[in-house]
């Protein structure tokens, strides 16, 4: 595997973690809100949605980790795929912004994963 596209898979998994961590952990928190624009009332009644919607930011980075554990271009690039298509209906639902956060950056992995293979 390419060392760019190894990290490349890398910092996207790394990024799901920590949106896990603010979606599962630290929805009300002011780091949190700040991140996704809410308000501590809003935080306060979306909690239990905002902790399922970290789960599958997990199950994203999981899938990630594990096709670089086992050196699998097909599976980085399922989980990659899945990263980008989430980041587009993101991007049309919600910000904007989830677009050059999420989206660009698994493209950009995806491209890098297919020039090694």
């Amino acid at each position: 595997m390419n060392l760019i596209a190894g990290l490349l898979v890398t910092v996207i998994a790394a990024l799901h973690v920590y949106i896990l961590v603010l979606e599962m952990f630290l929805w009300t928190t002011p780091r949190a809100m700040k991140a996704f624009g809410t308000t501590p009332e809003l935080a306060a009644q979306t909690k239990v949605m905002a902790g399922n919607q970290g789960l599958y930011n997990g199950f994203l980075a999981a899938g990630l980790f594990w096709g670089l554990l086992i050196h699998s271009p097909s599976v980085q690039l399922f989980f990659l795929a899945c990263v980008a298509i989430a980041g587009l209906y993101g991007a049309a639902t919600a910000n904007k912004r989830i677009l050059f956060i999420q989206t660009a950056p698994a493209v950009i992995a995806i491209l890098a994963v297919l020039l090694v293979r």
